[in-house]
């Protein structure tokens, strides 16, 4: 979960900075639009656009538990925010894995995905997965 944060922290100090810079050359509109343009840039990286994260574990039990599927993704995951904004609220249905913060959930997406920790990786009850699917089927499933 570091990483994510991380990610999310560098660029809320860097749009800091920018904004500090312009703000001492007398320029606060640009300051503010710089500031405010990083800190939303900032919390779309951040895990906060996602729903909480379980175990690897945990989530394959509630997943058998309810047919729901598992979504293994990662902070930072360009492809993992645009199926996590595409399915809107749908998305709190799915039981979401941070594969940074288990080492489990990286095993099991390198299990699927030939070696590779390939993300969004998308996996049924039943053992079915795939890799990157589109929205609309993720949907449906939910």
């Amino acid at each position: 979960m570091l990483k994510g944060w991380l990610l999310a922290l560098l660029l809320t100090a860097a749009g800091t900075l920018s904004a500090a810079g312009l703000l001492s050359d007398g320029d606060t509109v640009a300051a503010t639009v710089v500031l405010v343009a990083c800190l939303a840039f900032a919390a779309v990286n951040s895990p906060l656009v996602f729903p909480a994260s379980l175990g690897a574990e945990e989530a394959r039990r509630r997943s058998a538990a309810d047919g729901r599927p598992v979504i293994y993704w990662r902070p930072g995951c360009r492809y993992c925010r645009r199926l996590r904004f595409r399915l809107g609220r749908d998305a709190r249905r799915a039981h979401w894995v941070d594969i940074w913060r288990d080492p489990a959930a990286a095993a099991a997406v390198r299990a699927v995905a030939d070696g590779n920790e390939t993300v969004p990786t998308v996996v049924l009850p039943d053992g079915r997965a795939r890799v990157n699917p589109d929205a609309e089927w993720v949907r449906e499933l939910l």
